[in-house]
């Protein structure tokens, strides 16, 4: 070997290492850079010596759509599962404690103290104040409803905000990367770019990807809509000032197809926008049929005669739409809480003509009473089939809200559980691991000493013959 050779293969080493070293520092530098792919230098043999041919990405495909599908059904059930937990609290309380089933049963405890001494007028205004607090959790739960549909429906558009920022910036990014590709420049930076994008765009609706000429990428929705092809596709939705009972929130839409809400405790769904949907049109609408049920089964139950016209008794509705929202205590009983046992106009226990026996003052009570056990026919709207008394349906409501929250939050620790498998399967394969990196770093600082070393012979070689020239 000539001594020029000497010098180009330590000048080659020379490179290559300073390139290899660049890359593996720049790996350690994003070592805790989850949207970071693992960087690696390829050398090819050449005469002499050999030379860095391109810096490749330890990308894998099949695992990047598989985090990001346990992304997006994660992030739908957790929104599922946070919606269940503020509906339990805000119309239940905690454990319970000021549910529609417990007014109820401290109503039903007023009017059993009140039926054994009817002549008691502060027995009488502890019913109407039972009432009161039935009424309360009532309204209460109904404002705290809308309040989450009004949320969630703020929070749709919000996320479809964000969805169109997103793939405005993945249309940049992706022209970034076809141009790289094209002109076989490195083109790793855009790509990590470009995937930490589909990843958050998966957290908002679920998306499969497919790569075309050029790295050029195209992404669909699951249900095979398109959200990028070259060009960003629209994002629509228009939110509700304010969304009351029984009032519909506006669809979704993508590129002019409307967006499927999910379904199920253990939700179906993709992405927070169709957990959003799916407590908002579902979910919060079945808990508000629950509590207008309610409503109406007590105006039903304390009603003083039978219509038409009804004679609303202790409870009746503030205006033509029946719900729980607009339910109030009669002020004719507030006035006179005997009435509770009279009737508004005392008719129902009129006073007996001098001489006769007094008129009993529980008939009315205990009828009242048997309200609460009677058996009556509930919408399905709310979730709960089946013919039950007032009491049941109140307790079935609580069962029924609590039983979905549980499956809920159990699916969402399972899908967690996924999201952290596959996220720990996709960083081991394209992450960076430290140790490895340094073990590198070691390996090309002795390169890098051997190269010294032989241009430093090659050095004393060549003033050793200039010396036996001269």
């Amino acid at each position: 070997m000539s001594l020029s050779s000497v010098l180009n293969t330590a000048q080659s080493s020379l490179t290559n290492t300073s390139r290899q070293t660049s890359v593996v520092s720049r790996n350690i530098t994003n070592a805790y850079n989850t949207d970071y792919t693992r960087r690696q230098a390829v050398l090819a043999s050449t005469a002499p010596g050999a030379r860095v041919v391109s810096i490749t990405r330890a990308a894998d495909a099949a695992l990047m759509r598989q985090n990001s599908d346990a992304l997006s059904v994660w992030h739908a059930q957790n929104t599922l599962a946070t919606g269940y937990e503020r509906l339990s609290l805000s119309v239940n309380g905690v454990e319970n404690s000021t549910s529609p089933a417990m007014r109820l049963g401290e109503l039903q405890m007023a009017l059993q103290t009140y039926s054994a001494s009817p002549g008691d007028r502060s027995l009488a205004v502890n019913v109407v104040n039972s009432a009161g607090d039935m009424v309360r959790t009532l309204n209460g739960g109904t404002t705290a409803i809308q309040q989450l549909r009004t949320d969630a429906d703020g929070e749709i558009k919000q996320s479809v905000d964000k969805l169109n920022s997103l793939l405005a910036d993945l249309e940049k990014i992706n022209t970034d990367v076809m141009t790289a590709t094209r002109l076989g420049r490195d083109a790793s930076e855009s790509l990590d770019l470009r995937d930490g994008i589909v990843k958050q765009i998966s957290e908002i609706v679920p998306v499969t990807t497919q790569l075309r000429g050029d790295s050029d990428m195209v992404i669909f929705t699951k249900d095979g809509v398109t959200l990028f092809e070259t060009v960003a596709r629209k994002a629509t939705f228009e939110p509700s000032p304010m969304l009351l009972a029984g009032q519909s929130g506006n669809q979704v839409y993508i590129d002019g197809v409307p967006l499927s809400a999910g379904q199920g405790g253990d939700t179906d769904a993709g992405g927070n926008i169709a957990g959003l949907l799916q407590l908002r049109d579902t979910v919060a609408p079945q808990m508000q049929n629950q509590l207008d049920e309610i409503a109406r089964a007590l105006v039903d139950s304390f009603k003083e005669a039978e219509g038409p016209p009804r004679v609303n008794g202790l409870f009746t509705f503030a205006s033509a739409q029946e719900t729980a929202g607009t339910l109030i205590v009669n002020q004719d009983y507030v006035t006179n809480p005997h009435a509770i046992r009279d009737g508004a106009d005392g008719s129902l226990n009129p006073v007996p003509p001098p001489g006769t026996p007094e008129a009993s003052f529980t008939g009315q009570i205990t009828r009242l009473m048997d309200g609460f056990d009677a058996d009556r026919t509930f919408s399905t709207d709310g979730g709960i089939e089946g013919a039950r008394s007032l009491s049941a349906y109140a307790t079935a409501s609580i069962s029924w809200l609590e039983s979905q929250r549980q499956l809920s939050s159990v699916a969402a620790e399972k899908k967690s559980a996924t999201l952290t498998r596959t996220s720990e399967a996709l960083s081991n394969k394209t992450g960076v691991n430290i140790d490895d990196e340094l073990a590198k770093l070691l390996e090309l600082e002795q390169s890098y000493a051997a190269s010294a070393k032989l241009m430093q012979v090659a050095n004393d070689m060549l003033s050793t013959l200039m010396a036996t020239v001269r």
